[in-house]
């Protein structure tokens, strides 16, 4: 049976995005082509890696939500032109909301063990200052009369689902922005450590090189957040879901953010003829779903199918990677565990990052497979909470 590995895994700085209405400024790479950006990434990824010819690579798998506009020409293939690569290598898009990228580099490492292919690049893209995100709904009812028939009275936003998911475990407005404070700090301390120094490659802009992350805020205080009004409170919410305290706010959310990532994925057997050493292998993989109104407590079944798949116990994991969609996700799935705070986003999450959608599963990939080096540890899960109620989660396995 083969055995599909990373051989390498970079990211683009995580920068600011532009909010749709918001007034304000898009961030660093609001001025690059989302695939200028991708492109400027995979480039990178290669160069690092001189012993692969480009040629050689069999497909390009890429992670993109709103495929429209900019993203609507199938980013992977253009970005891979628009870096100067081989124009006989394909590429293809892949769409599972917000867990797309990890979907990504799930599917080409299974296309590896099935024998498939050989060389895969696998990564993410999503430019939200240039391409909003909700850009290819406009306001289209994008679940049609039957589903939202079974789920009358109605479907709801992620972030009343992020509410239900912190009253359901009890997670108070003080303990989501403590976790979102560390969040800052940990990300703080990893860059000013040189923590991501390996991992983030530069992207040339309009204005000039951009080499780091510039939405960490390294001054983020809980009594600050503390100060912010909740995001998605309103009167018929509140009364359909009584149970809801409102906690959830800008500061223990997510950002919007532009980045991409990429990482290069191939059979042990070809990483030794090419005189390559694999920096991890794909150890298992699991996707699952919760019920589309809760919504974001999917990693937590698509976890525990991940570590029944593994043979494996949550003590045994030495990382755990939980997307930060908001506070609430990754609180609410470690009290589920019982697992370890200090494994949990050791070099901070979303919060503190940022989400390009579509990128985020490749860069969080990226992040744990670093981590892991630094720290000597073996085994690290990922896992990402998607609309609708999905998951994915993935287990690597450091070598």
């Amino acid at each position: 049976m083969h055995e599909a590995v990373i051989v390498d895994a970079v990211r683009s700085p995580m920068a600011k995005g532009k909010a749709p209405r918001d007034g304000k400024p898009g961030g660093a790479l609001s001025g690059v082509h989302p695939v200028e950006l991708l492109g400027q990434t995979v480039k990178a990824l290669l160069e690092r890696n001189p012993a692969l010819d480009p040629g050689d690579v069999e497909d390009f798998i890429v992670g993109c939500v709103s495929q429209v506009a900019e993203q609507a020409g199938c980013p992977g293939r253009w970005a891979w032109l628009a870096a100067g690569l081989p124009e006989h290598v394909p590429s293809t898009t892949v769409d599972r909301r917000c867990g797309s990228s990890q979907q990504a580099a799930d599917f080409a490492a299974q296309g590896i063990l099935a024998g498939a292919y050989d060389v895969v690049v696998a990564g993410g893209v999503e430019s939200m200052s240039r391409v909003p995100m909700g850009s290819a709904r406009q306001g289209a009812d994008v679940y049609g009369p039957s589903a939202t028939a079974r789920y009358a009275p109605g479907l709801v936003p992620q972030g009343i689902s992020a509410e239900l998911v912190a009253a359901r475990w009890k997670l108070d407005r003080t303990t989501l922005d403590e976790f979102s404070a560390a969040s800052h700090a940990r990300a703080a301390a990893a860059a000013a450590n040189g923590g991501f120094a390996n991992e983030i490659v530069p992207i040339t802009t309009p204005d000039g090189v951009v080499s780091a992350d510039e939405t960490i805020r390294p001054s983020t205080t809980v009594e600050g957040l503390a100060a912010l009004q909740p995001a998605f409170e309103n009167a018929d919410m509140a009364a359909r879901f009584p149970e809801i305290t409102w906690s959830i706010t800008a500061g223990n959310s997510s950002q919007i953010t532009d980045g991409a990532a990429a990482l290069l994925i191939m059979s042990a057997e070809r990483a030794a003829a090419l005189g390559l050493r694999p920096r991890a292998r794909f150890h298992a993989f699991a996707v699952a779903s919760d019920d589309p109104i809760t919504m974001l407590s999917g990693p937590i079944p698509a976890t525990e199918k991940a570590l029944k798949r593994a043979g494996m116990t949550i003590d045994q994991i030495d990382h755990y990677e939980v997307n930060e969609a908001f506070a609430s996700v990754p609180l609410a799935w470690a009290e589920h565990f019982g697992a370890d705070p200090a494994k949990l986003n050791p070099r901070g999450g979303a919060i503190a990052l940022g989400h390009p959608l579509g990128a985020s599963g490749a860069r969080l990939m990226t992040t744990m497979l670093n981590h892991l080096e630094a720290t000597g540890g073996r085994f690290g899960l990922q896992t990402m909470c998607e609309a609708g109620g999905m998951a994915n989660a993935t287990i690597l396995e450091r070598l």
